[in-house]
């Protein structure tokens, strides 16, 4: 049967992770919350905000590395509220200082406030900076197949097309773009922004996607950490869905058992 998929490992930058869900960590109500809310995620990826949290840059301050230290987790740095692309490389490079030189880093340039999609243009040059500066850049990029190829031909390490706007929770807006994304990717194709629930995490894995990354749909449910632990379950359920391949869709009712040999 050639049409039968066998799992694969989840691996960026050499290292190989057993969650594919990958989480952010702003937006809680305290970093108590935030460090429960992890935990119950499974997640072994973080993401944070370098403009935004204090990761010792700001002595005397609470530091979030306390609670979610670098020996447990893998902290993915993030350029989240840079509006260019000079930005988005400083900020880069900010974070491997406060990181005793770590490399890996999620690229986002966001076009304005109001809608934080992102700037395609802007993020390009960043790539091409950052990946020839040493960078493993994963990236946040618009839904447009053709941007994601060539972000990838730049050198990015994995391409993490929104699903919907950031902290919108609308789910998978455009999946038929998604598709071709995945069909033409050759680095790990993550959503990234807009799930709002875990159907929609799960949707994702069954499409085909490598890992889901979020953070509004576990910190703003009514109790993040519950959410945290559906999401975990969430995207698991969806790759061995994935893995199993589903039924074709069929317009009209197939009986569950065969209709030969009936008692009459």
């Amino acid at each position: 049967m050639s049409n039968v998929r066998s799992d694969k490992p989840f691996t960026l930058a050499g290292r190989t992770f057993q969650s594919r869900l990958l989480v952010g960590t702003g937006k809680y109500r305290d970093m108590e919350e935030t460090r429960l809310a992890i935990e119950a995620s499974g997640a072994e990826i973080v993401t944070v905000a370098v403009r935004r949290t204090n990761l010792g840059q700001n002595p005397g301050e609470p530091n979030l590395l306390d609670v979610l230290p670098p020996d447990r987790y893998t902290i993915l740095p993030n350029t989240a509220g840079c509006y260019d692309a000079v930005e988005a490389v400083r900020t880069c490079r900010l974070a491997r200082e406060l990181l005793d030189g770590h490399n890996l880093v999620k690229l986002e340039v966001l076009a304005d406030q109001k809608t934080l999609f992102p700037n395609v243009i802007e993020t390009l040059k960043a790539a091409e900076v950052l990946v020839k500066d040493g960078f493993d850049v994963m990236v946040y990029t618009s839904d447009d197949p053709i941007i994601a190829r060539q972000l990838a031909e730049a050198g990015c390490i994995a391409v993490m097309p929104l699903a919907g706007l950031i902290g919108t929770g609308l789910g998978i807006c455009n999946p038929y773009n998604l598709q071709i994304i995945l069909e033409e990717s050759k680095v790990p194709v993550l959503v990234d922004a807009g799930v709002g629930t875990a159907s929609d995490a799960t949707i994702a894995m069954e499409m085909g996607c490598e890992a889901v990354l979020m953070n509004s749909a576990i910190a703003h449910a009514q109790q993040p950490v519950l959410m945290a632990e559906a999401m975990k379950h969430a995207i698991v359920a969806g790759r061995m869905a994935y893995l199993a391949g589903r039924m074709p869709k069929k317009l009209y009712a197939s009986a569950s058992s065969p209709l030969e040999g009936l008692i009459k």
